[in-house]
């Protein structure tokens, strides 16, 4: 496998050595559930869910959650975390988003931390997967990791977390299979570093 494997990720939450660990929800979760993009009674999935900072207010807002990581280490961290909000309910699921299927196809995805931490060589099996979890109409709530690179330049591959090159993100999710927002994104920082950011897109499920 290209890229960090299970035990990569495995070793990361066993030490707590996240650095791209925003200690919380990343901001746009609470824009997308103030304006209906996430609504009461979506499934929705969260995949590559690693701390699993957006579980417990999605949960709130009367989602039914389900969180997937297939690092066993970072299932533990988020049951340790909801065991003291009992009456915060989600399914967890050590899996390989590569394999991994839901029973019925979903309402919404949150992407934040799992395209970005996949190899690019796994992106285009990836997109494929996004598209079979979702409903027609489905929503994609994606937040695109901007993280460039010196090394770029050269042409090498540098991560995690690896640059979402928004030209790369049209080509994986075509037009033909996804309606795209009109620009502008909006752009939030990342408080790992300072050229960090995410660009913030709901596309829809053709």
């Amino acid at each position: 496998m290209s890229g960090p494997d299970r035990a990569f990720w495995q070793q990361r939450f066993v030490e707590q050595h996240l650095p791209w660990d925003r200690g919380g929800a990343n901001p746009q979760l609470a824009r997308w559930l103030a304006d209906g993009t996430l609504i009461r009674g979506d499934r929705v999935a969260l995949p590559g869910c690693g701390a699993g900072h957006e579980i417990e207010p999605l949960a709130r807002a009367g989602l039914e959650v389900t969180a997937i990581d297939y690092a066993s280490a970072a299932i533990a961290l988020v049951a340790r975390r909801l065991a003291s909000s009992p009456e915060v309910r989600a399914t967890l699921v050590e899996a390989d988003v590569l394999a991994w299927q839901p029973g019925t196809p979903l309402d919404a995805v949150y992407e934040q931390t799992c395209l970005c931490a996949l190899h690019p060589d796994h992106w285009i099996a990836y997109a494929l997967q996004l598209r079979r979890w979702l409903r027609p109409g489905g929503r994609l709530c994606l937040l695109a990791m901007q993280a460039p690179r010196p090394g770029a330049r050269e042409g090498r591959v540098e991560g995690p977390p690896y640059h979402v090159d928004i030209n790369a993100l049209r080509a994986l999710l075509p037009q033909s299979d996804w309606q795209w927002p009109k620009l502008p994104y909006v752009r939030i920082d990342h408080p790992s570093q300072a050229d960090w950011a995410e660009l913030a897109l709901v596309l829809v499920r053709r």
